[in-house]
């Protein structure tokens, strides 16, 4: 009998001089970390790697992740040979592996706390799930989290007892986990608040009969007061780790959209090809889609939400296909218009290049300090002036995140201001129903300079 094939391990400096592996052992399939190691960050700088080899991940290529990794996958760099070789060893390796940033989880629950007196309360029960996750870390599908002036207490049930504790562990958030049943929670949570006067729930996330289950049930003897946006607020402006997370969710959307294009030329239905973008995200190393992929063709497009039907693309007609990728649970969220073929009427291919200038001009006027409605109107302008103001449906585009719909809104009646790492999309489009659809949208973080786009892949529009 052979002996058992051992996982290779390896061990690789920034430097990517020195390596340490066992080379009997080449194509070890299992990706752990070895207890005991771990990976350091300085930034966006990884100081080292320690990894077990799987196929198609080298010890080089693992080097190169860790080289231009840092500029191709953190920072969007070029679509060069070498920046997809990254990009494969990252989605390979994993998350911490890659070596994505350390999320900054911990300080966050200071920033609520300095937020709560503004607020009208002395303490805050998050009830949003995207929420809880943001200041602790817990990603499970139940949980209550209620930040105090001296203590954090998470509630949970037993599904979650090691998710939770490990968790919080992993981003070195400092919490009280109680694990139980409803009756337990309810204890727990009436036991961690007394004394609170004044208890401020969130107001877009808790439904009236909640809060009056709370009121009489759970927290008798304190007052309930509505907040809004309290931890809202502190998402808009992303950490370096949210960034690289956000950025990788996009290159992952690049690379299966550029794996996908040309099947556009076979006629497939709508819903197979966003099948197909699906499940190719996922073999990239997703969790799933940020959302239902759109794809609409033909008079499809004029719809900016279709769902994706059986009917089949077809030469000359306009495809628009709107799409993201989960990573870590961050979203990316990009729209890209193609044809097969040049397209049948020249109305369509003004309607292409109205909406590409009105997307660039949008796009420039991303800045910090810009008022989102100045970005909405630098789009409409040139929409409005081709004649289509009325064909321009919706608003030019969100903040992404945890949520794939969040703060700031970048609208017309938006009242937001963009800051530096704010994470927004730019989306304009027009929609004709006896012609079709248009829209394109990259998704982009707000820097000094402008804007810096994490969705790269081209905006071609033919295939061929």
């Amino acid at each position: 009998r052979k002996p058992p094939r051992r996982s290779a391990r390896h061990e690789i400096p920034v430097a990517g001089v020195r390596r340490r592996h066992d080379d009997a052992a080449p194509r070890g399939r299992r990706l752990a970390k070895p207890p005991g190691c771990r990976v350091g960050h300085d930034g966006y700088r990884v100081e080292r790697i320690i990894y077990e080899s799987r196929p198609n991940v080298t010890a080089d290529a693992a080097a190169l992740c860790l080289k231009a990794g840092n500029a191709a996958i953190l920072r969007g760099g070029s679509d060069s040979q070498q920046s997809n070789e990254a990009i494969h060893a990252s989605l390979a390796m994993g998350i911490e592996e890659a070596g994505l940033p350390a999320m900054e989880v911990a300080p966050r629950l200071g920033l609520v706390r300095e937020r709560l007196e503004d607020a009208g309360c002395e303490a805050l029960l998050v009830t949003s799930l995207v929420n809880v996750r943001y200041l602790s870390g817990f990603s499970g599908s139940a949980g209550l989290l209620l930040v105090l002036p001296d203590e954090t207490v998470l509630v949970t049930d037993g599904r979650y007892k090691f998710q939770s504790a490990e968790q919080l562990n992993a981003a070195d958030v400092e919490a009280r986990i109680e694990v139980g049943n409803l009756s337990r929670q309810k204890e727990a949570m009436a036991d961690a608040a007394r004394g609170v006067r004044r208890l401020g729930l969130e107001a877009a996330h808790v439904s009236w009969a909640r809060q009056r289950t709370f009121a009489s049930e759970w927290f008798a003897e304190a007052e309930l007061v509505p907040t809004e946006g309290i931890v809202e607020g502190l998402r808009r402006v992303k950490d370096q780790g949210e960034i690289a997370r956000l950025a990788l969710a996009a290159r992952i959307a690049d690379r299966a959209l550029a794996e996908v294009r040309a099947r556009l030329r076979e006629a497939p239905t709508e819903r197979e090809v966003a099948l197909e973008l699906d499940y190719r995200m996922r073999r990239l190393g997703a969790e799933g889609p940020s959302f239902d992929t759109i794809v609409a063709s033909g008079p499809n497009g004029a719809k900016p939400h279709a769902s994706p039907s059986d009917r089949a693309v077809a030469e000359g007609e306009l495809v628009v296909i709107d799409f993201g990728a989960l990573v870590d649970g961050y979203h990316s969220d990009m729209t890209r218009t193609f044809c097969v073929g040049e397209p049948a009427t020249s109305v369509l291919r003004r309607m292409v290049e109205v909406v590409t200038r009105s997307q660039a001009a949008g796009v420039a006027a991303v800045a910090v300090g810009r008022r989102c409605a100045e970005v909405d109107q630098a789009c409409r302008d040139v929409i409005a002036e081709a004649g289509w103001a009325e064909a321009f449906l919706h608003s030019t585009g969100h903040g992404v995140g945890l949520d794939i719909h969040e703060a700031p809104t970048v609208a017309a009646t938006s009242t937001d201001t963009l800051e530096d790492r704010a994470v927004v999309t730019v989306e304009p489009g027009v929609y004709l129903p006896e012609h079709g659809g248009v829209r394109i949208e990259d998704s982009v973080v707000v820097t000094d300079g402008g804007c810096r786009a994490l969705t790269t892949s081209p905006k071609d529009l033919i295939v061929t």
